[in-house]
């Protein structure tokens, strides 16, 4: 029963995606089309840090087995993805900086 529910739910975000990606696709093309978007660029550097560092908040109890009343799994070493997420931050903040003070020179 839990494998079905599991199965629609994939396909319920399946079939959502397939409407929203066209939408992403031309936001992103109308956006790197303007001159004032590369202001922004180092933003997804940190933008892609987030996640690592929320999954190295998941995995905080790891590695190995963890259980959680009667609720058992398996998590991961958190510290590959803190070291990520972190590098990747850090990457864009000091890009971003690095931008600012070149363009604020000019």
């Amino acid at each position: 029963m839990v494998g079905a529910a599991y199965a629609f739910g994939l396909l319920g975000v399946l079939s959502i995606g397939i409407f929203v990606l066209p939408c992403a696709l031309l936001a992103t093309w109308y956006l790197a089309r303007r001159r004032q978007s590369l202001d922004g660029v180092f933003g997804v550097l940190s933008g892609v840090g987030l996640p690592l560092l929320l999954l190295a908040f998941l995995n905080r109890r790891g590695p190995g087995v963890v259980c959680a009343g009667a609720k058992c799994e398996q998590q991961f070493s958190p510290w590959p993805w803190l070291i990520a997420g972190v590098l990747f931050v850090l990457l864009g903040v000091a890009g971003q900086v690095l931008w600012a003070i070149r363009h604020r020179s000019r």
